[in-house]
């Protein structure tokens, strides 16, 4: 089976210009933790929330460091990229995860446009959710 059913569509991407401050806002209002970079519509890189929590100082409500936040996206981004297509095996996308100690991989068109995301936890729900029918094909061998 590909990754295609489990990576999801609807991703929010950011420009390398953006800054550090909208990057914040954006993982305050949404449940997910990584962003994909582009430049124009080629994928250029990617953040997660640790990486942002990386680049700027711990900080009370009052204030903030006000330098750190202006930094810009592509300033902290992570530059290499491990992608896979919508046709890789999820057995590939997890070796890849596991071996290059990746959380999440960029699911890329054969144009280099950003089709979605595949995180570990996708690849672990469709196992836990699965995990009868992959027993029983696993016992046949």
């Amino acid at each position: 089976m590909n990754v295609e059913p489990l990576m999801t569509r609807k991703v929010i991407t950011i420009e390398k210009d953006d800054s550090l401050l909208a990057i914040r806002e954006i993982f305050e209002n949404v449940k997910f933790h990584h962003l994909l970079v582009v430049d124009g519509q080629k994928l250029i890189g990617v953040i997660s929330d640790r990486d942002l929590l990386s680049a700027i100082p711990p900080f009370s409500e009052k204030e903030c460091d006000a330098v750190a936040l202006n930094k810009e996206a592509h300033q902290i981004m992570s530059r290499t990229l491990i992608t896979v297509d919508a046709k890789t095996s999820i057995e590939q996308a997890g070796n890849l995860l596991l071996k290059n100690n990746i959380s999440c991989l960029p699911v890329i068109s054969p144009q280099d446009t950003v089709e979605g995301i595949l995180t570990w936890k996708d690849i672990l729900n469709f196992y836990l959710e699965n995990k009868e029918v992959l027993l029983k094909e696993w016992l046949k061998k």
